[in-house]
């Protein structure tokens, strides 16, 4: 039974008329991957680490580099998207990325692991989507 058939079902039982859903385009993973990617926001995000490396020292990969103070990037984040949310200013979401990218290459989480989290977990993300 096709996807369509089912979001129906519901409606032909009501006696409503069937919902019209365009027919939904086949993507090539060639073409994804150009689409779904901001290269503007990516060069925004590699200016600010280069002169955050002058600044603070380079991202270690692994951990964080000898000398380097570790940093509370999870609280940096949420103040940071604070201000965003109050100002509007982009320069705050490619400061965020950037937390989380040091986030991730660092691993200074003690059960830092990376586990797919998908729509059936109660806890996910999808949960918490607010729709507009």
């Amino acid at each position: 039974m096709s996807r369509i058939h089912l979001d129906n079902l519901w409606r032909w039982k009501c006696g409503l008329p069937e919902q019209e859903y365009p027919i939904s385009r086949e993507f090539q993973l060639d073409e994804l991957f150009q689409t779904e990617w901001s290269p503007e926001f990516e060069k925004a995000m590699r200016h600010r680490l280069v002169f955050g490396a002058i600044r603070y020292g380079r991202m270690g990969h692994g951990g964080i580099p000898p000398g380097k103070p570790e940093y509370d990037r999870v609280s940096s984040i949420r103040a940071r998207l604070n201000r965003f949310e109050r100002t509007g200013n982009a320069e705050w979401l490619v400061d965020i990325a950037n937390m989380a990218l040091l986030i991730y290459e660092e691993r200074v989480h003690p059960n830092f692991h990376f586990k797919h989290v998908d729509g059936g977990d109660t806890d996910s993300y999808h949960d918490k989507i607010v729709k507009r």
